[in-house]
């Protein structure tokens, strides 16, 4: 086993700007990232479907939960490092794949990657990302890589092959995402991909001029029209297009697809999109080595439960095989209410992209920063001296 594991104030600090210094938590980043953004991206990034429901329940899960801590236990040596297929990492948490990074941080891609590997967490890079995935692996060698399937074997086969070739050693399938959802919320905003030029748009981006130089002009100008890089073997379609529709429909996608990629795929292999413990039996059945509960942060199927509440059946039918979790992580709270009911791992995706929005790569290591050292104090308090001491520090709230 690899140990690459850094105490949390290893890393030198980044220096913070006075905007990162006000920045006390997780729940911070989404307003301050609203007054940098141009409404049609912050919608995109902060909107789920239809009427939002499954965003919403996967906070309100959390509060099904409450803890029962042990004192008088010294804990004074207790850490929050934590191994995970391998590799020790210095917090039980990493960052989500969010497609489109690049649309809100210059180069965001990059900046998520980087600060993971300076601050020693897990990163996956989106297939729907801006930046090359050869380029991403440099900046991070252990970057995971998430992958929306082509439906042809021929195309899945090439882009897996280009994927290993990279050197990316995890590969995570998203399963959830047979067709788009239906986001009424980015047909009001004026959201669409590609983005089409509109005086809405052109409107909506000049009243928000530090984005508008700080990230849109100033990727045109050292690195020209963005792309979605990764989504198959070669290159895919222009972020901003009159013409090109990017297309959603993955229907035809089954279980006989992943066996076959099990067999093709020499690396960990990753199921995310998991809310059944029939299908997490499935995929430890084929040989998979994880499965991500999520329901894509409420962003597919609106209704859809939220992870918290089926994550402690899918543990139960896991066995060897590990489960991760995403969706609705804002607070090292909800980091160790995870981890207590059967996450090995979890991942956010919305706060650590604001981070990077605001603040390139100095924001997103405070954000990781802040969200660790929550962890690392409730342990405190609940009297545990690592991720291995929860038993009964977690229990639902009877009604």
């Amino acid at each position: 086993m690899r140990d690459v594991t850094r105490h949390p104030a290893a890393a030198e600090p980044p220096v913070l700007s006075r905007q990162l210094r006000d920045i006390l938590s997780l729940e911070d980043l989404e307003p301050a990232a609203q007054r940098y953004l141009p409404h049609c991206i912050f919608s995109f990034i902060s909107g789920g479907v239809e009427t939002n429901a499954s965003r919403h329940e996967n906070r309100a899960a959390f509060a099904d939960y409450d803890f029962h801590p042990r004192v008088l236990i010294d804990v004074s040596s207790r850490t929050t490092a934590k191994t995970l297929f391998g590799e020790r990492y210095s917090a039980p948490f990493g960052i989500a794949p969010m497609g489109g990074s690049g649309l809100a941080g210059y180069r965001a891609d990059l900046a998520l990657a980087a600060a993971a590997a300076t601050e020693n967490v897990p990163f996956i890079l989106s297939g729907a990302s801006l930046v090359r995935l050869e380029e991403v692996a440099k900046a991070n060698p252990r970057a995971w890589f998430q992958a929306y399937l082509p439906v042809e074997r021929g195309a899945i086969g090439a882009l897996i092959d280009r994927v290993a070739s990279a050197g990316f050693q995890h590969l995570v399938v998203t399963a959830d995402v047979p067709v788009g959802g239906n986001r009424e919320n980015l047909v009001r905003a004026g959201y669409t991909s590609p983005l089409r030029p509109t005086l809405k748009l052109a409107l909506d981006a000049g009243t928000h001029p530090r984005w508008l130089f700080g990230t849109a002009l100033r990727t045109l100008r050292r690195h020209g029209m963005p792309y979605y890089e990764n989504s198959a073997a070669e290159r895919g379609m222009a972020v901003f297009s009159n013409a090109a529709t990017r297309a959603h429909l993955r229907d035809s996608l089954s279980w006989t697809d992943l066996e076959w990629i099990r067999d093709r795929w020499q690396g960990k292999l990753i199921v995310k999109g998991i809310l059944a413990a029939a299908d997490a039996d499935k995929a430890r059945r084929i040989g998979c080595d994880g499965v991500i509960v999520s329901n894509h942060g409420g962003r597919q199927l609106d209704g859809a439960a939220a992870p918290l509440r089926v994550l402690p059946r899918i543990a139960d039918v896991a066995h060897e095989m590990t489960v991760m979790m995403d969706s609705g992580i804002r607070r090292g709270s909800d980091v160790i209410k995870a981890l207590a009911l059967g996450a090995a791992f979890v991942f956010a995706g919305r706060p650590f992209l604001y981070a990077a929005a605001i603040g390139c790569e100095p924001g997103v290591r405070r954000a990781i920063d802040l969200l660790r050292s929550e962890v690392h104090r409730n342990f405190a308090f609940l009297g545990s001296r690592d991720v291995s001491e929860l038993e009964g520090r977690v229990m639902r709230i009877a009604r």
